[in-house]
């Protein structure tokens, strides 16, 4: 929207909104809104996947070539594709003002894609770990119940076995 200020006009935003500063101000509502799940447990993760220009254009190439990824191809790719620069510049402003404590980007290398899995499933997995997360202990009164639960229904069982008819044997 900021290489397109024609999407933004299309967003039905409030002309009173739409000023000098709008860029500014929605960073800082992301900013707050991220502070708020932060202080209600959640935890926030933000991942940039960067791809170079050059694979980038790799990967255009490849989708020309491939049948089965030309489903993939928009002619509009090549015209965005000369918009890098203000695609870039658009990036870096954005990641600048909406990375803060406590939801900062994480900004991956994605050239390769096994190394962007490797990158992202890393930070997620240390996130988890970093919550010490563990399986509620049913206790006292709690386990009582459940073992009273398992007695019944293991002589559900029983009774149903004694009803059934014997088989015949063939």
């Amino acid at each position: 929207m900021r290489v397109h200020p024609e999407l933004l006009e299309r967003q039905k935003i409030p002309p009173q909104l739409v000023r000098k500063n709008i860029w500014k101000e929605r960073f800082q509502d992301i900013r707050k809104f991220e502070r708020h799940l932060a202080r209600n447990g959640v935890v926030v993760l933000k991942f940039f996947l960067h791809v170079s220009r050059e694979e980038q254009r790799q990967r255009l190439l490849e989708r020309l070539e491939e049948p089965a990824k030309r489903w993939k191809f928009s002619k509009n790719d090549i015209a965005e594709r000369k918009l890098w620069d203000e695609y870039m510049k658009a990036y870096e402003d954005t990641l600048r003002g909406t990375s803060r404590e406590p939801a900062p980007w994480y900004v991956v290398p994605a050239d390769r894609k096994w190394f962007a899995r490797l990158v992202v499933a890393r930070a997620m997995i240390e996130t988890l770990d970093s919550l010490d997360l563990h399986f509620p202990k049913v206790e006292g009164a709690a386990l009582k119940e459940l073992e009273q639960v398992r007695a019944a229904l293991e002589a559900e069982a029983s009774a149903d076995a004694k009803k059934a008819p014997a088989s015949k044997g063939r």
